[in-house]
């Protein structure tokens, strides 16, 4: 499989298992056991070692600016696979504020990619990609090599 379709395919899958975790509210062993399984998921589709925890991963990219918020779930691939972020905050328009940041760190709306993903906006400085997805109060950051 080439190596951008499996980053693709897990950042979906910790977008989707994140998602799923935050709106279930799981607690305890069973936000564990699913951590667990997203990190397996994610190691399995990127060959890469993958940490999932609720702060921001040590080796994500200083040039992508992240909202002010509780970061509920973030997770990275050893780096080069990428990173998936999801926060909530209390802003009026997180997403719009993430938007903004972004594009004020120098990054540029990318619409040839607007078919890779419907689920939001895509955003690249040339070395990386950034989606942006949100609702109401959660925004969530996935930021990969470009391609």
């Amino acid at each position: 499989m080439p190596i951008f379709s499996r980053r693709v395919r897990a950042t979906a899958i910790v977008a989707s298992l994140a998602a799923a975790t935050l709106l279930t509210g799981c607690t305890g062993v069973v936000q564990e056991s699913v951590e667990r399984g997203v990190g397996d998921a994610v190691e399995d589709a990127t060959g890469g070692r993958v940490e999932l925890s609720g702060e921001l991963p040590a080796d994500f990219p200083a040039s992508v600016p992240i909202i002010d918020g509780s970061i509920e779930l973030a997770g990275g691939a050893a780096g080069a696979g990428g990173w998936v972020v999801v926060l909530s905050s209390e802003a009026g328009d997180p997403l719009g504020d993430a938007r903004a940041q972004v594009e004020g760190a120098g990054f540029r709306e990318d619409p040839s990619m607007e078919q890779a993903t419907a689920a939001g906006s895509v955003y690249t400085d040339g070395e990386l990609l950034v989606i942006l997805a949100g609702e109401g109060g959660t925004v969530t950051y996935t930021v990969t090599p470009a391609p």
